[in-house]
């Protein structure tokens, strides 16, 4: 399968090389264009492209870049397409009304952006620095799970299938609209859990379930 990937940064680099050990092939990209990329393409060993290339060339679309910056994502070059939204919100990037108020997720805005799309929530419960040293084959006694959410059962399968071939389990919360349950401040938030804890875990999270930034430490 082919991964374009959406951002050049520490996410995307992660995720860029688990796709080439599990033997997909990958595309990264920045705004700046592939010309800046050279160093950072030939360490990870994935091609580069501009932002437009490397939506279209991916089977898969990873947005690995800060929320605010939604609107770079192009809309026709994703259309029909699975887009995996890993990001989380900070608002000293900049305020979003919407998520301050609780009426939206943090998909549902990229998902309100590419409304021919695919969307779902995934990768975003994980610290980056943990992202590669995590992974594990698949039947693992120590494998640890991912959360996911999205309104496509057969985007989620597909989503599933990927997480998988990276090194991950994977439990489904539900629509894009349930993915508050695993944002950030969320119980669930970075912490290592298998699946069935996770899921568990999942369940037990209520609107007013609250924890501090930086929880996972302690956890």
């Amino acid at each position: 399968m082919k991964i374009g990937i959406i951002g050049a940064g520490r996410m995307a680099q992660a995720i860029a090389q688990l796709s080439l050990r599990a033997g997909h092939e990958c595309m990264i990209s920045n705004s700046r264009g592939p010309q800046t990329l050279k160093a950072i393409a030939e360490a990870v060993g994935c091609e580069k492209g501009t932002v437009e290339t490397a939506a279209d060339f991916g089977d898969l679309v990873v947005a690995a870049l800060h929320l605010q910056q939604f609107r770079a994502i192009p809309p026709e070059q994703t259309k029909g397409k699975v887009v995996l939204n890993p990001q989380n919100y900070f608002p000293q990037f900049g305020a979003m009304s919407e998520l301050d108020s609780g009426a939206w997720t943090t998909a549902e805005i990229l998902a309100n952006h590419l409304s021919q799309s695919n969307v779902v929530k995934a990768v975003n419960s994980i610290l980056v620095e943990d992202l590669i040293p995590d992974a594990r084959p698949q039947g693992s006694p120590d494998r640890r799970a991912l959360p996911i959410a999205g309104d496509c059962d057969l985007s989620k399968k597909e989503t599933k299938r990927f997480l998988s071939d990276i090194g991950y389990d994977c439990v489904d919360a539900g629509k894009l609209s349930d993915g508050w349950r695993f944002e950030r401040y969320r119980p669930v938030y970075c912490v290592s859990l298998n699946a069935a804890e996770l899921n568990a875990a999942l369940q037990e999270t209520k609107r007013n379930s609250f924890v501090p930034d930086g929880h996972w430490r302690s956890v």
